[in-house]
């Protein structure tokens, strides 16, 4: 475990609030000389934001953020680092747990603690299996369910659940009885790359802690959750792991009823078809990302997003391949490595890299969608020329 000096910070997160409660519980009653910092952005409509402070043993000091550019998420970046620097020039608090509100991302809260010059040590999604396909099924509006940061907020239940999902190294899983094998599965597919940490509610008597504020010989081993918190976070290496370029994507896998497919090719979508494919496509699957390239476009690397029957479609930059020389070292090293792992002699790194995971999955016919929407051998052999003269379906969608 990585040692750290003065106040480390962890980041709990998660739309699963019960879960998310129990998995801060459980590090406060674990780490000595730990407090949890919260704000409750439910708050927002009266002009607030409740931030609250407390230890094991409860609430310890409360307060008021004021909302800033009428943004709720903003009030929490410009409260919650003054905060965390206060605890640690207090000293005598060994962690800072920073408690998310249900909808507020983990990545953009890790990327301003570290901006503000404290060290995060940790960043923990909370889940309960039980709850993976319902609300990754969940195409309604955060704004629908009170849970939007801001009256812009334009995200959906299943959008922002899964982003919580994939940014965290950790995922703290509460023993739900209500979990099968099926549900167990679909979340390791999703993310086989996360540490899965389980989590129970607190016990009264497992959580006296003699003293929160300095470690002794009489305190039991730190707990793996505990351990996680305090393991050390790259926050640099965790964006770039998000990037469609270069992020690790889930494998090929097929068990307890999940399926995950990989599709993966070396010519470009015909534009036209495959905007006539995205509704079938995107509801296909539970959860699909990736990467593509369409032929009209050949020189943009295109991001495939998609949850609860919703697809994101957005430019994520250029291919590499399209960039002269002098450009590449302008470029992240991870993101020429990941390149050069899969160059081709004609193409370089223009692909189609897309990843599929659902229970029930129709493997044989995704495939099949799949393939007819890129160039026939006649269309392919005509050109780059060519290609850029088909139609341009994607303007429109581009362009929201």
């Amino acid at each position: 475990m990585a040692v750290h000096p003065g106040l480390s910070v962890v980041i709990v997160g998660g739309l699963h609030a019960d879960a998310r409660k129990a998995a801060v519980a459980r590090l406060l009653a674990d780490v000595p000389g730990s407090v949890v910092l919260h704000h409750d952005l439910a708050t927002a409509a009266a002009g607030t934001v409740v931030r609250t402070i407390g230890d094991a043993s409860g609430i310890l000091d409360a307060g008021e953020a004021p909302l800033v550019n009428d943004c709720a998420c903003c009030a929490l970046r410009e409260d919650l680092v003054p905060e965390l620097e206060r605890l640690r020039d207090a000293g005598g608090t060994r962690l800072a747990v920073v408690e998310l509100w249900d909808s507020v991302e983990p990545k953009a809260m890790a990327e301003v603690v570290t901006a503000g010059g404290l060290t995060v040590t940790g960043v923990i999604t909370a889940v309960d299996p039980a709850l993976v396909l319902p609300y990754l099924g969940n195409g309604d509006d955060l704004a629908d369910g009170g849970l939007a940061a801001a009256a812009t907020d334009q995200r959906t239940v299943a959008d922002t659940f899964a982003r919580q999902l994939e940014y965290a190294p950790v995922l703290a899983v509460a023993d739900s009885p209500e979990a099968d094998d099926e549900d167990r599965e679909l979340l390791a597919q999703l993310h086989p790359t996360a540490r899965q940490v389980p989590i129970r509610h607190s016990d009264p008597a497992d959580t006296a802690v003699d003293d929160l504020t300095v470690p002794t010989p009489r305190h039991r081993p730190l707990s793996p959750l505990a351990r996680a918190a305090l393991a050390g976070f790259d926050v640099e290496a965790a964006a770039a792991a998000q990037h469609p370029a270069c992020a690790l994507l889930p494998a090929e896998a097929d068990a307890h009823g999940v399926s995950t497919l990989v599709w993966s090719g070396r010519r470009p979508f015909h534009p036209e078809r495959l905007y006539a494919a995205l509704e079938d496509l995107t509801c296909a699957a539970a959860r699909s990302r990736g990467r593509f390239w369409l032929a009209d476009k050949p020189d943009t690397l295109f991001h495939w997003d998609a949850a609860g029957g919703a697809l994101c479609v957005e430019s994520a930059g250029p291919w590499l391949a399209s960039l002269p020389d002098a450009a590449w070292e302008m470029v992240p090293p991870v993101r020429r490595a990941a390149a050069a792992l899969d160059w081709h002699p004609e193409h370089g790194d223009r692909c189609q890299h897309l990843v599929f995971t659902s229970p029930g999955l129709d493997r044989d016919g995704l495939e099949r969608l799949l393939e007819s929407c890129l160039l026939t051998d006649a269309e392919y052999a005509a050109g780059r020329d060519a290609w850029q003269r088909l139609p341009h379906a994607f303007d429109t969608l581009l362009e929201v």
